[in-house]
């Protein structure tokens, strides 16, 4: 009878690993993953390639000792950073074409007996935060080849966005930024973790946007720029009361790296203190990075609802410069939230922000609402919650646009 029981539990989480919403519009396109066919997808709008991962979290119901146990739950999550994107953005409306692998095993349910499912195991602590965790994600980087992806060009040659993740091995990231290059699709780089955020260094010319943490961020100025040059931002107490601008300035160095080593736009999440968005020249250049995209009638109801609580061009100015000497940089506040976890934040960030972009609204407005549904997130049981109220998602993001300021913009030679 236990048997049984455990059975059905994983046959059910095998179910729902493949994401079939019960809305049918709001569904994910997905390639039929390690088979002997082909497949492309029909007027796809972004196509995402990454980690789709079976995630155990075990949260402590007390502070945890070393050596020991400790009383918690633990629970099976839907996860892996594409995945999470993916889900996000179709929860918004989108119908995003997701390329991943999946194992014929306990976890898995795409049919391919050599793969193992991609398994992370996080251990939390009482506040939601990530204290430790191991990844078992061989899979991605053994049978997301570069020559699989070739398969699916069509569909990323038409895509409005390509969204990758760091989860795949080097030769799959540059097949990928290549095939987008090659229709001037622009390309967003997902960092995943602080050693797999390294392998932005083969890609970087090809990125249109980089969504690192200040962790991430500072191993991809330190691999861009080949040396030890740059520190992690201690967490301490002086931290915490800093102002945004003097945060800013630390970070500033490494940020700038990126951009000139060929990144476009770089949104560097800062936990509880917001998020920054930065781009060389000033919000004029920033929405050319998407020029061309239009609404999608799949998402015109974001594109409405969002425009009409955020309208563009809120940032320009008649000083606006493009220089490519000139930092810009807006400061986008957090929203305050009854904190369950944060596993999902920065996905969801990711996947709102993305979605809005292919619904056709400018780079300010869409990260806006990335950051409403990363709130969303950090309130769920799931790394992406079970629903995204529009409305709820529209007057959150409005309170975010309506507290973004610029907070550098000039030469920083």
């Amino acid at each position: 009878m236990e048997e049984s029981s455990a059975q059905r539990r994983l046959d059910s989480i095998s179910r729902h690993l493949l994401l079939q919403p019960p809305q049918p519009n709001h569904g994910l396109q997905q390639a039929v993953l390690l088979s002997n066919g082909k497949s492309e997808s029909e007027g796809s709008e972004a196509v995402v390639i990454g980690g789709m991962v079976l995630d155990i979290h075990a949260t402590p119901s007390v502070p945890s000792n070393p050596r020991t146990t400790t009383p918690g739950k633990v629970s099976y999550v839907l996860g892996g950073v594409a995945r999470n994107v993916a889900e996000c953005m179709s929860k918004l409306g989108a119908k995003p074409f997701m390329i991943s692998a999946l194992g014929l095993d306990m976890a898995g349910i795409l049919k391919h007996q050599n793969v193992e499912t991609p398994v992370v195991c996080n251990i939390l602590d009482v506040n939601g935060e990530v204290a430790a965790g191991v990844a078992s994600v061989e899979a991605l980087e053994k049978f997301l080849t570069s020559e699989w992806i070739q398969q699916f060009k069509y569909s990323i040659r038409s895509a409005p966005v390509l969204m990758i993740d760091a989860n795949l091995n080097l030769s799959a990231l540059k097949a990928s930024c290549q095939l987008a290059a090659e229709s001037k699709i622009p390309v967003w780089f997902e960092p995943v973790s602080v050693a797999k955020s390294r392998r932005i260094n083969s890609i970087s010319k090809y990125v249109s946007f980089a969504s690192p943490n200040e962790d991430e961020l500072v191993a991809m100025a330190n691999a861009l720029s080949g040396g030890n040059v740059f520190s992690p931002i201690e967490r301490d107490s002086s931290r915490n009361q800093c102002s945004t601008e003097t945060l800013f300035h630390m970070l500033k160095p490494a940020i700038w790296v990126l951009l000139e080593k060929g990144i476009k736009i770089v949104v560097v999440t800062v936990g509880s203190n917001g998020v920054f968005l930065c781009s060389k020249g000033g919000p004029s250049f920033m929405r050319t990075v998407c020029k061309g995209n239009k609404p999608y009638v799949s998402n015109a109801e974001l594109f409405n609802t969002v425009t009409a609580s955020c309208p563009s061009n809120t940032f320009s100015n008649p000083s606006d410069s493009d220089k490519s000497s000139f930092l810009f940089a807006v400061h986008f506040p957090a929203l305050p939230a009854s904190v369950v976890r944060l596993t999902g934040a920065g996905d969801c960030l990711v996947g709102g922000t993305v979605a809005s972009i292919c619904a056709g609204l400018d780079v300010m407005q869409s990260l806006a609402v990335g950051i409403a549904a990363s709130k969303a997130a950090v309130e769920a049981e799931a790394n992406v919650p079970r629903v995204l109220n529009l409305v709820a998602i529209a007057d959150d993001a409005k309170l975010v646009y309506s507290a973004a300021k610029v907070v550098f913009h000039q030469s920083v030679l």
